[in-house]
């Protein structure tokens, strides 16, 4: 996904819940024209790689999309 054109990185969260480990991928994009062009026209629905399947018991169907209103990060 970092290397999708419009794409300006990924942050994978991980979270261990007993026999459960669930993961949450937020990714910044210049623009929704951007994820379109990653995802499709339908872009609120999940790209689900074919290895994904391998890895994950469950896969969301549907992706929540968000603006940045404003971001700080220590250095």
């Amino acid at each position: 996904m970092r290397a999708t054109p419009g794409n300006l990185g990924v942050t994978v969260l991980r979270r261990n819940d007993g026999e459960k480990t669930e993961f949450l991928v937020l990714s910044i994009w210049e623009s929704v024209d951007a994820i379109k062009k990653f995802a499709g026209e339908d872009y609120q629905k999940a790209v689900i790689l074919p290895r994904d399947r391998e890895y994950l018991l469950e896969v969301e169907p549907n992706v929540l999309h968000y603006e940045i209103l404003r971001e700080e990060r220590k250095r």
